[in-house]
């Protein structure tokens, strides 16, 4: 079988330590005899001109910080520093390896976003923006604002920012579900750092999967994305908002024939979420699975023959543990065909479907078993395996107060990062036995070596289907222990 080098890019430009540098080549070339123009199939300058004022330049800053690394022990630098052994080497860890700081490079990105209300609400992707410590946005007149996160989706790899500012040019929403392949579209955004540009294609094809989001059904357009257009607008010719650009496929990292586009029916939900909750509301039914193509294929692929009565729909592959699906007495082998009469014929379909639904939503799943068909009624909960409103956690659950260890607390036990527990109130710390004192070191195997960092891990696992927090550190004599902290009641 032929091996294929094949990358999926994220149409964001490349981070940047101070400065960035492109280059436009001319091309010089014979001119061709004039001819007669056939005329545009569709006028586009109306979508353009509605459209640009809508799209804005996001520039991404994360600050230059102080981080402690391990690196190779260089002898020579501990003989003349200390040739006797007298002192002892404080940083010095296992395996030779020593510790040290390094202060990290200021580093830049840029992406492009949208503006969808008048007051200053922007959406935008998810790594266009994570992990920022200032975001700055710059309008289509120039005009430019700080702007903060409301909130992010790495699942859909959608976010949601916010400026302070009124009676801004924001886009028409239309549904993308409306849209049908080979109309034409416009990719508006900023490559390359090149503001207010706009390229023209059609839409090639829907429901794509690229298999890198959790949640996946892509619009696929020729319109030319490439680095930095990620955040950018794709829209119809009536210059409404169909689809948030996202990816690029390529072999070189620039356009070369696909770009993919999140659907405003994903963008919509998730987006609301984003507003009421902070974070999303996402539905499951509880299956792992697989297109039946694709499962198929690959029986072909180990000379077994498979005939499931149909070669559209999703392969129930596994049934997870009180979900909804085991529920409704789902098992394995069995071909989702259809959700509330709605054909399913891929997975990126049922991801699109369930998208727009909210746990305690009931929906009816039509199925194949054994080439029979059946059809089930089943009430989607959340990802932890309820029905309730997931929120994230902030560390005020804890009930503790935290600081960065000190130096000598690092030499002293010989570690080089963690947070000392300052003051233990009520909360999940106390309910666990944590006391005062205490330094945590890593959490759920992350190491945590600012407040931020533990910040981030209780929000993650609070929305996640084990919304625990596994401990581990050391107290001031050295000993080690650890803790499981549950964050529901």
């Amino acid at each position: 079988m032929k091996k294929y080098s094949k990358y999926l890019v994220v149409a964001m430009s490349a981070l940047a330590f101070a400065f960035s540098t492109g280059t436009l080549i001319k091309v010089n070339a014979t001119q061709a005899p004039s001819a007669a123009v056939p005329a545009q199939p569709v006028d586009l300058t109306y979508a353009a001109e509605k459209s640009l004022p809508s799209v804005v330049h996001i520039l991404s800053t994360k600050n230059s910080k102080i981080q402690t690394v391990e690196v190779q022990s260089d002898p020579f630098s501990d003989f003349f520093s200390d040739p006797f052994g007298f002192f002892g080497n404080p940083n010095q860890g296992q395996d030779g390896k020593q510790k040290r700081s390094v202060r990290t490079p200021k580093q830049q990105g840029s992406g492009s976003g949208v503006i969808i209300s008048a007051d200053g609400y922007i959406v935008t992707n998810n790594h266009v923006v994570a992990d920022a410590d200032e975001l700055t946005v710059t309008l289509n007149d120039n005009k430019e604002y700080s702007a903060r996160i409301i909130g992010t989706d790495k699942t859909t790899d959608l976010a949601l920012i916010k400026i302070d500012a009124k009676n801004l040019p924001a886009i028409t929403i239309a549904n993308s579900e409306n849209i049908k392949v080979g109309e034409w579209v416009l990719a508006v955004g900023n490559p390359f750092n090149l503001t207010n540009t706009v390229t023209a294609g059609i839409v090639s094809a829907k429901g794509r999967s690229l298999y890198q989001n959790g949640v996946e059904s892509f619009i696929q357009t020729d319109a030319a994305i490439n680095q930095g257009n990620s955040g950018g607008a794709l829209v119809n010719t009536r210059g409404e908002l169909i689809g948030i650009n996202a990816m690029l496929y390529s072999q070189t990292g620039s356009f070369s024939g696909y770009g993919f586009a999140i659907p405003t029916s994903i963008m919509n939900k998730v987006v609301d979420d984003l507003k009421k909750y902070g974070t999303v509301q996402r539905a499951v039914i509880g299956i792992q699975g697989q297109d039946v193509k694709n499962y198929v294929d690959a029986q072909k692929d180990q000379d077994k023959d498979v005939d499931l009565g149909t070669m559209e729909g999703i392969y129930v592959a596994k049934v997870l543990e009180e979900s909804s699906a085991e529920e409704a007495g789902l098992k394995v082998g069995d071909v989702i065909t259809a959700i509330d009469g709605k054909e399913m014929n891929k997975m990126a379909d049922m991801q699109e479907y369930l998208a727009k639904k909210r746990p305690g939503d009931k929906i009816s799943i039509t199925y194949l078993r054994d080439k029979k068909k059946a059809s089930k009624t089943m009430t989607l909960k959340n990802e932890q395996g309820n029905t309730q409103v997931v929120k994230k956690a902030d560390l005020d659950v804890l009930g503790g107060n935290f600081r960065t260890i000190s130096e000598s607390q690092k030499k002293q036990l010989n570690i080089g990062y963690g947070l000392e527990v300052l003051k233990v109130n009520s909360g999940k710390f106390k309910d666990a036995g944590i006391i005062k004192g205490f330094i945590i070191q890593r959490v759920n195997d992350t190491p945590v070596k600012t407040i931020e960092d533990l910040q981030n891990l209780v929000k993650e696992a609070s929305t996640s289907r084990n919304p625990v927090l596994y401990i581990q550190g050391v107290y001031p004599t050295g000993k080690k222990a650890y803790f499981a902290v549950p964050l529901e009641d």
